[in-house]
């Protein structure tokens, strides 16, 4: 998918989080979007995504070469974040079946292959609620990298992850971004190694940028 943003900016009463973006994401890119915490990272891909409207400035979508309206851009949209909620009352498998019927994986990788590729082999019966912090994000990140989706957004992606789980992470990340528009908010560096690209916030942020 690609994203032309022009002129976007996003305020929140009277303070500007960014203002003056003027951007192309291109597919097969990924692009690291920096900044500190709170520096409004998680605004911007919000607004990218189209979850929250810009309150100045424009974003366009197409896919194919064919305009994709801003009502239709989460069916191609994979999202990872911590503060994202998971149905935790179902089972792992319950909730794998219920969330690839609207957001269908990558042809060739079925529920069982999933749940190898996420080590989750030993909790294919347990409720989602009863999971540790890390088996909770490994199985977000799994949704999102192995999803059938164009446009892959990834927000601090390493957060409850030991070493072990970033390493994984970094692992498929790879393994999944061929072909895909990806943007990814970090302040890591090895988060967002892979990315080509990096977008700092507080270049868009009036009082610093100016």
């Amino acid at each position: 998918m690609q994203i032309e943003a022009a002129g976007l900016g996003k305020r929140f009463q009277r303070d500007w989080i960014f203002r003056g973006l003027s951007r192309t994401f291109r597919p097969g890119s990924a692009t690291a979007v920096l900044g500190a915490n709170g520096a409004g990272k998680s605004t911007l891909l919000n607004t990218i995504s189209g979850q929250l409207l810009p309150t100045e400035g424009s974003l366009s979508y197409s896919l194919g070469g064919r305009a994709v309206p801003v009502e239709e851009v989460p069916r191609h949209l994979a999202y990872a974040a911590p503060y994202l909620e998971l149905l935790e009352e179902l089972t792992l498998l319950e909730l794998l079946r219920f969330h690839t019927r609207f957001k269908p994986l990558q042809p060739g990788c079925s529920l069982e292959r999933l749940v190898d590729i996420m080590y989750l082999q030993q909790a294919r019966h347990r409720l989602v609620r009863e999971f540790s912090s890390g088996m909770k994000q490994r199985l977000k990140l799994g949704l999102a990298l192995y999803a059938d989706a164009p446009l892959l957004l990834l927000d601090e992606p390493t957060t409850n992850l030991d070493a072990t789980g970033s390493a994984w992470f970094e692992e498929h990340v790879r393994l999944t971004r061929a072909g895909r528009t990806v943007l990814l908010s970090s302040n890591v560096p090895a988060e967002y190694a892979f990315c080509e690209d990096q977008l700092r916030v507080a270049d868009y942020q009036p009082d610093r940028a100016r």
